[in-house]
């Protein structure tokens, strides 16, 4: 995931993974009108890009004269292009659809009220996953289709355990201190660290405070909420003891952090399951993985065994051709149960449909992971993520984190960095 560097709340923080204007005639919104090509903007081609493909050989069968152009761009790209267009008002060359990644969603929607077509007459939020309507409403007006679940789990070398003394019973529903506590028994007894970390990457921050359902900012989704924030505060804490158990294999990008499992270094993977691919993509490991829930925080009585990480949700610009837009998403993304099913199969997408969990495919089980029904698990510690609202400046304020969490490993008092911390974030932020 990018880090946008952000001053202007309403400009480059914002977007980081989305979509919308651009200079490309073949995808603009002057081909949006009604009875032309729908135009989709998304990122990543075995992912979003796929996904969207098999929605628009779907959605053939509902009309098979209409024509949906889908159009890859870079994120960086994206977030230019439609920073421009939209600051500037001009709605020439926009997008009619366009993904935008949970965690900027409020950002676009607060910042540039006018330019999202409200979804509520099509999208209902009770056939979604809870947490998701959070990033993708504002002032209970729906304004995205909630796209693919961010869930995460715990992935574990089941034979290192067993090596060990454990099971991957005793990992089930455990908080970070217990986890711990085994992460030192196995390196102990294996050589294996447990799990991979990027000093300049708090995901697992992320992640362990919304299963707590809070976030860097208070509920207004603008006001940082970092000096007193009980549940950050407890993440810092048992991120220290894990970063100090010796039982941590240091990474500085993502190819480091893939070779960390594929390679055999760790016992544990604790992260969304959009990773599973890359864990099946060892096929000499097949059989010798399972998948828990994610630890909870120990000291934190409202934190639960399921969080996110990433995710996305699609949204409809409000420029000609908007109506065809919404009621192509709806046909598809937004009711398709089959379609679904075709995205977990030939993709990987998990949805946050609830409808979608029950279908076949979702119930399936994958001997890669010694026939456990992983997505139906992932499926139900969807419905238990904590709704937090992600606001306008997770990342900026994540910036701002990442050194003061050096402080902090190096020595420094807690209450310091996170007043610290708070500091910053009032004074670049407002």
């Amino acid at each position: 995931m990018k880090k946008a560097f952000v001053l202007l709340l309403a400009t480059f923080l914002l977007l980081t993974a989305c979509s919308s204007k651009s200079d490309n005639s073949a995808s603009g919104g002057s081909n949006g009108d009604s009875g032309k090509a729908i135009s989709v903007w998304a990122w990543d081609p075995n992912f979003n890009i796929a996904a969207m493909k098999l929605a628009v050989e779907a959605y053939k069968k509902t009309d098979p004269d209409q024509q949906v152009d889908v159009v890859e761009y870079a994120q960086d790209d994206i977030i230019q292009k439609l920073n421009t267009g939209l600051n500037s008002g001009t709605t020439n060359g926009l997008p009619n659809i366009v993904l935008i990644e949970d965690y900027r969603a409020q950002s676009f929607l607060k910042a540039y009220p006018d330019a999202f077509y409200d979804l509520s007459s099509l999208i209902k939020p009770e056939d979604y996953a809870d947490y998701k309507i959070a990033s993708s409403s504002l002032d209970g007006k729906q304004y995205g289709v909630p796209f693919d679940s961010g869930v995460a789990g715990l992935y574990v070398r089941t034979d290192y355990l067993k090596d060990a003394g454990y099971t991957t019973a005793d990992l089930t529903n455990i908080d970070w201190g217990r986890y711990t506590e085994i992460a030192k028994d196995v390196k102990a007894k294996t050589g294996h660290d447990m799990l991979t970390q990027d000093p300049n990457d708090l995901g697992l921050i992320r992640m362990m405070i919304q299963s707590a359902g809070s976030w860097y900012t208070k509920e207004d989704g603008s006001t940082p909420d970092l000096k007193d924030n009980a549940a950050l505060k407890d993440a810092f804490q048992t991120y220290k003891a894990l970063m100090e158990s010796d039982t941590v294999k240091i990474t500085s990008d993502w190819s480091q952090f893939l070779a960390g499992f594929n390679s055999g270094d760790v016992a544990t993977v604790p992260t969304g399951n959009w990773i599973t691919p890359s864990v099946k993509a060892e096929a000499s490991q097949s059989g010798k993985w399972e998948i828990v829930p994610m630890p909870k925080l120990k000291n934190t009585s409202s934190s639960v065994n399921a969080t996110n990480i990433g995710g996305s949700s699609w949204y409809v610009l409000n420029i000609p051709g908007k109506e065809k837009a919404a009621e192509f998403l709806q046909k598809t993304m937004g009711s398709d149960v089959a379609l679904y099913q075709d995205m977990l199969k030939n993709v990987g997408v998990i949805g946050t449909l609830k409808a979608a969990g029950e279908g076949e495919a979702y119930k399936e089980g994958d001997d890669f992971f010694g026939g456990q029904k992983t997505v139906d698990d992932f499926t139900k510690w969807t419905q238990q993520i904590p709704r937090v609202n992600y606001g306008m400046n997770t990342y900026a304020i994540e910036d701002i984190l990442v050194s003061e969490m050096q402080n902090y490993l190096n020595g420094q008092d807690l209450d310091k960095v996170l007043a610290d911390a708070q500091a910053q974030a009032e004074s670049q932020l407002h």
